[in-house]
Parts: C-alpha cells; structure tokens; sequence
C-alpha cells in the first residue's frame, strides 16, 4: 500500500526555519511528483512547490516567494521541503502528496496525502 507521511513541524519564531520531510512507502519517488501543500485554520488548501519525478525539476504555485525550496533523496525516498524566513501567516498544517510523473497546478490532482505535520510561528 502506498502511503507519505510528513514530519519536521513544530513552534518556530519569526524568521527562522524548519525542514519538513515527506517520506514515501509503497511506491518510489522516480514514478510521481511530489507536491508541498499547506492549509491554515479556515482557509483553503493551497500549494506551495512540485518536485517532477524523473528530472527533478521544481515547480512553484505561487503562494510562497523565494523562501522555501524543496529538494529529495531518491535513496531515501524522502522530499524536503526548506523554509527560511518563516512568518506568523506561514503557520498550518503542511501535506505532502503525489501526482503523476510532472507537476501539475492543481489541487485537485494530487492524491495519497499524508496526514500532515504542524508548523507554527510565533510573532
């Protein structure tokens, strides 16, 4: 069975970091692009940034400028996702989730999403 599972969210201040990680069972990151999503308390679920899977390109939505980066390690079968300058609006539960080999820009095309990991930052 396939299954991702996030991890690495925790209380930040204002303007530190955090690195989450997404890590892949069942099925490996050379067949699917990974997708970094995030959802904050009464508000939709957006995306952050896409890693293809065969060449490792990124994609960004658009909902973050320049201060996340997202990267894996196909011998861990793992996707990060590095977030510098966190700010109090960066506070929600973050989800990874799969699609198919390229990234695509909408929510809705993502599937088997983990159960997400909480990050919060104090002002």
């Amino acid at each position: 069975q396939s299954h991702l599972v996030e991890s690495g969210g925790g209380l930040v201040q204002r303007g530190g970091s955090l690195r989450l990680s997404c890590a892949a069972s069942g099925f490996t990151l050379g067949g699917y692009a990974i997708g970094w999503f995030r959802q904050a308390p009464g508000k939709e679920r957006e995306g952050i940034l896409c890693i293809s899977a065969r060449d490792g390109n990124t994609y960004s939505f658009g909902s973050v400028k320049g201060r996340f980066t997202i990267s894996r390690d196909m011998s861990k079968n793992t996707v990060y996702l590095q977030m510098n300058s966190l700010q109090p609006e960066d506070t929600a539960v973050y989800y990874c989730a799969r699609t198919t080999i390229r990234c695509r820009g909408e929510v809705g095309d993502y599937y088997t999403w983990g159960p997400g990991t909480q990050v919060t930052v104090s002002s």
